[in-house]
C-alpha cells in the first residue's frame, strides 16, 4: 500500500492525496467509497465495490467516456443532453431566475445562500440533468459552497456523474468601481469582446482566457458559453458588442487566442493533451454566424429570425470557426463545444432546401459542420429553441422554434437529434428527449437509436473527464476567495481595458488634460423604457460617472462658466430591435428601422421588399420598413453635447462615447474637440487616459458610417462595405483607425489587419 493522506474540509468533503496520482475529492455522505488497486486510489462512483474503466483515471478520457456511456440508461443519457435554464445563487424570489427552498422564496426560507433550490434537486435527481447554467452569485465563497452541494448531490445519484457548471461571460467592468492594484475584487474586470478586439492584439485575448479560466474553475465553472465569434457584418445588430467586430481575419485570430487561453492547462496542471485542472471548455458561438440578420434585426425575437446573404459572403462567416476556434495553437486542438444561433440562414441549404433554425438544419449541422469540417465535439442548441412561440415578435420571453413552429416539442427534439445536435439549451425536463428517443426507435430500431444516444453521451462526458471532474469536482472556499479577483488578475484586466480605448479625435492636442483641470460634467437623462427581459425601467437624470474617481484627477464643477473644459459621457444611439407592436396594431406589418443616429430617422433607402419573410398566414412575408420613421431612445445624449458646447462658449468639449455598435457621429463631431470611444471600461481607466497617465492605443474593430444612407445600402453579410465618416481633421473613421498623442496610429497591427481588409474588399 502506498502512502496517502485523507483530509476533510469544513463542508465535509474528503480529499485523498496520493503520490503519482490526482487528488480525489468526494463526499462521504454520497455513499461513494475509495478503491485501492496496484497501490493507487480510485473513486467507486457506482458503488459496486470494483474498479470500472470509467473510474480508472489512468485510462484515456475517451476510453473512460465510452465505458460510462455504455453503462448509462437511456433516461440518464437523456438527462445528460439537457442544459438547464438560468440559475442564480441564491435564487431570486420572482421573475426569470426564480426558485424556491422547501416551497418558500429564499428570503422566507431560512436557507443558506449556497443551498440547492427545490428545482435544482428535482432536475438533478428526477431528470438526471448534469449541465447547469449559472448567472449571479453573491461571492466566490458562496459559489464554491454551492458547487460542493451540487457535486455531492450528483455524486450520490446513479453512476456518480458530476455536474458541469457553466457561465455566460461574467468579466465585464463595473464602471464606477475603483481600481486598486493591491486590493483585488470580486472578479477581474476586462473589456467586452469588442474591446478585446480593439486592442488588435490576440495575446491580450489569450491572457484574458488564461485568467478567466482560472477564476471560472475557482467558482466551480467548467464550461464557458463563449466566445461569440460571429462576424458582425451588419452594424445595427444589437449583439455587435459581444463579437470581435466585423473583420473575418481579426475575428479568427481573436477566436483562436480566446479558446486557447480558456482550454489549455500547463505543467503539473495538465492531465491529458493540454486539458487539465485549469481548463474550461469553450462553447464557441454562433454557428454558422448570426451577424447578418436582415435589417440588423436579431433572432432572439420572432421579428429577427432570418439571416440573409445578399452579398454571397456566407463562407466569410465560417472563418472564425473553421480557421480560428477549430485550429488552435495549443494542444487541445479545437473548441470543445459549438452553439448554433437561433437564426434561419435563409437560402443556405443546397441539399434539402430547408429554411429552419440553424440547429434544426441537417445540412448546416451534419453535412457542413460534422462532415465537411470534421467537427466531432459537442453541439448544443441555443436556449429555448424547442419551446412554442407564445408572445409578441418583440418579446424575448418566448420559445424560438423558428421554422419548425408546426412541430410538437418532442418532434423538435427528434429533428435536432437527427440533424446531429447533442444537447438542448435551456431545457430542464427529460421527457421530450425520451419521447424523441422512442420516435427514433420506431423509425430506426432500438440498436441504432441507442448508438445515436451513446455517441452524444461520449462527447458530453469527454468534456468532463478531460477536466478531472470525475476525480475531484469540489472546491475549497478559502482558495476560491483567494483566486477570484486576486490582485494579479485584476491588474491584468485593467491593463487590457487601457489598451482597448480608441481616441478618434484630438483637435489641437486637447488631450491629455493637465492635472486638476476644472471640468464641467452634465448629468445624463435616460427616459423610461424596457430592459432585456421586457421589464419597465424608470426615467432618470444622474451623473454618468463616479465623481469621486473623477475628482482624484480633475476638479469638477457644476457651473459651465467656471470650467476649463466640458466632459460629456454618452452611449451610441439606441432605437430598439426593429419591430413595433403599435405599428402592427395600426395596420402596418410591425417592422420599423433600426437607427444608428440620434435624431429621428426616416428609412427612405430601405428595400421595397424584404429578402426573407414568414409565409404562414399568421405572419408577415414582406418585412420591409421603407418610408417608416424611428425615434432614438437616447436622443437626449445628442442634446447634452450640443447644450454643453453652447455653454462652454468656445472652450474645449470632450466626448466620451461607450460603443456597443457603430454610430453616426456626424451629428456631434463638429462640436467636439476630442472624442474618445470605449467598449466597456471602468471610469478610472478613462481618467488615466484623459490625464495622460496612460496613452490610448486602441483601434476601431469596425467601420463608423458616414450616415444612415450608407448603413441602409450596405449588405448585411458583407464586411467593410460602408462609406466611413470623415471628420473635420480629415481623418476617416474606418476599420483599424485610432490615434495616440502623436497622431494617427500606424504600426504592426494596422499593417497586418488593414492590408488584409483592403485585399478582402477588392
Amino acid at each position: 500500500m502506498i502512502n496517502s493522506k485523507t483530509t476533510r474540509s469544513q463542508d465535509e468533503i474528503a480529499y485523498v492525496h496520493q503520490p503519482g496520482g490526482p487528488v480525489l475529492g468526494y463526499s462521504p455522505s454520497s455513499g461513494v467509497g475509495i478503491l485501492e488497486q496496484d497501490g493507487l486510489f480510485f473513486k467507486d462512483l457506482n458503488k459496486d465495490g470494483k474498479l470500472d474503466p470509467y473510474e480508472d483515471w489512468r485510462l484515456p478520457a475517451k476510453e473512460r467516456a465510452k465505458d460510462l456511456a455504455s453503462k448509462m440508461t437511456v433516461e440518464q443519457i437523456a438527462g445528460l443532453m439537457l442544459y438547464s435554464r438560468h440559475q442564480a445563487v441564491p435564487a431570486a424570489s420572482g421573475g426569470w431566475f426564480a426558485g424556491t427552498y422547501g416551497g418558500k422564496p429564499y428570503e422566507e426560507s431560512g436557507a443558506e445562500p449556497w443551498e440547492l433550490t427545490d428545482e435544482q434537486r428535482s432536475f438533478l435527481e428526477k431528470d438526471h440533468l448534469r449541465h447547469i447554467l449559472i448567472t449571479t452569485v453573491q461571492s466566490p465563497e458562496i459559489a464554491a459552497k454551492w458547487n460542493n452541494q451540487v457535486q455531492a448531490f450528483a455524486e450520490g445519484s446513479g453512476l456518480g456523474i458530476p455536474a458541469n457548471n457553466s457561465s455566460d461571460p461574467r468579466h465585464n467592468p463595473v464602471f464606477n468601481a475603483e481600481f486598486n492594484a493591491g486590493s483585488g475584487g470580486k472578479i477581474s474586470m476586462w473589456p467586452e469582446s469588442l474591446g478585446l478586439a480593439a486592442t488588435f492584439d490576440p495575446e491580450v485575448t489569450r491572457k484574458f482566457g488564461e485568467v478567466a479560466s482560472k477564476e471560472y474553475r475557482a467558482l466551480g465553472i467548467a464550461t464557458a458559453l463563449s466566445p461569440q465569434v460571429d462576424i458582425a457584418t451588419d452594424p445595427r445588430w444589437f449583439r455587435f458588442n459581444g463579437t470581435f467586430g466585423e473583420d473575418p481575419k481579426l475575428s479568427t485570430d481573436m477566436a483562436r487566442a480566446y479558446v486557447d487561453g480558456f482550454q489549455n492547462s500547463d505543467g503539473e496542471r495538465e492531465l491529458e493533451e493540454g486539458w487539465g485542472w485549469d481548463s474550461v471548455n469553450a462553447m464557441v458561438k454562433h454557428w454558422p454566424g448570426g451577424g447578418s440578420g436582415e435589417g440588423g434585426r436579431d433572432a432572439h425575437f420572432g421579428s429577427g429570425k432570418y439571416a440573409v446573404y445578399p452579398g454571397g459572403r456566407f463562407d466569410d462567416h465560417l472563418k472564425p470557426f473553421v480557421d480560428g476556434a477549430f485550429k488552435l495553437d495549443g494542444k487541445t486542438g479545437k473548441a470543445s463545444a459549438v452553439m448554433p444561433y437561433y437564426t434561419i440562414s435563409y437560402g443556405q441549404d443546397p441539399v434539402n432546401g430547408e429554411n429552419v433554425g440553424n440547429s434544426y438544419n441537417a445540412y448546416l449541422i451534419r453535412d457542413l459542420l460534422r462532415d465537411q469540417h470534421g467537427y466531432d465535439g459537442v453541439i448544443c442548441t441555443d436556449w429555448m429553441i424547442t419551446g412554442d412561440e407564445t408572445a409578441s415578435k418583440d418579446s424575448f420571453l418566448t420559445g424560438k422554434s423558428w421554422g419548425v413552429e408546426h412541430l410538437s416539442v418532442a418532434e423538435r427534439h427528434y429533428k435536432l437529434l437527427m440533424a446531429g445536435v447533442d444537447q438542448f439549451g435551456g431545457n430542464n425536463e427529460a421527457e421530450p428527449v425520451l419521447e424523441a428517443y422512442r420516435m427514433g426507435v420506431e423509425e430506426h430500431g432500438e440498436a441504432w437509436m441507442r448508438q445515436r444516444f451513446e455517441a452524444s453521451a461520449v462527447r458530453l462526458l469527454l468534456n468532463m473527464f478531460r477536466l478531472g471532474l470525475f476525480e475531484n469536482p469540489y472546491l475549497m472556499p478559502e482558495q476560491s476567495e483567494a483566486t477570484v479577483g486576486c490582485p494579479e488578475f485584476v491588474k491584468a484586466g485593467y491593463e487590457a481595458q487601457l489598451k482597448s480605448v480608441v481616441l478618434l479625435k484630438n483637435k489641437n492636442n486637447t488631450l491629455p488634460l493637465a492635472p486638476k483641470t476644472k471640468l464641467y460634467i452634465p448629468k445624463r437623462y435616460t427616459p423610461a423604457g424596457k430592459d432585456w427581459f421586457g421589464n419597465p425601467t424608470q426615467a432618470k437624470l444622474e451623473y454618468p460617472v463616479n465623481l469621486e474617481i473623477i475628482s482624484q484627477y480633475f476638479t469638477v464643477t457644476e457651473h459651465a462658466d467656471e470650467a476649463d473644459a466640458g466632459l460629456v459621457f454618452i452611449t451610441n444611439p439606441k432605437s430598439g430591435i426593429g419591430y413595433d407592436p403599435q405599428d402592427a396594431a395600426g395596420g402596418g406589418n410591425g417592422y420599423v428601422p433600426i437607427s444608428l443616429q440620434y435624431k429621428p430617422y426616416l428609412a427612405e433607402h430601405a428595400r421595397e421588399v424584404s429578402l426573407a419573410g414568414d409565409p404562414r398566414e399568421e405572419d408577415v412575408l414582406n418585412r420591409s420598413y421603407k418610408g417608416k420613421t424611428v425615434t432614438t431612445h437616447n436622443e437626449a445624449d445628442l442634446d447634452m453635447i450640443l447644450q454643453t458646447a453652447d455653454a462652454m462658449k468656445g472652450k474645449p468639449v470632450i466626448v466620451s462615447m461607450m460603443l456597443s455598435n457603430p454610430a453616426v457621429v456626424g451629428e456631434f463631431e463638429p462640436y467636439a474637440n476630442a472624442i474618445i470611444a470605449n467598449f466597456g471600461v471602468q471610469d478610472q481607466a478613462l481618467m488615466d487616459l484623459l490625464s495622460g497617465a496612460a496613452e490610448p492605443s486602441g483601434l476601431l474593430p469596425m467601420q463608423m458610417p458616414a450616415d444612415m444612407t450608407t448603413v441602409e445600402l450596405q449588405l448585411e453579410d458583407v464586411p467593410h462595405d460602408m462609406e466611413c465618416y470623415r471628420d473635420a481633421e480629415q481623418h476617416v473613421y474606418d476599420f483599424a483607425f485610432g490615434m495616440n498623442w502623436s497622431g494617427v496610429i500606424e504600426d504592426e497591427r494596422t499593417n497586418t489587419y488593414r492590408q488584409r481588409q483592403s485585399m478582402q474588399s477588392q
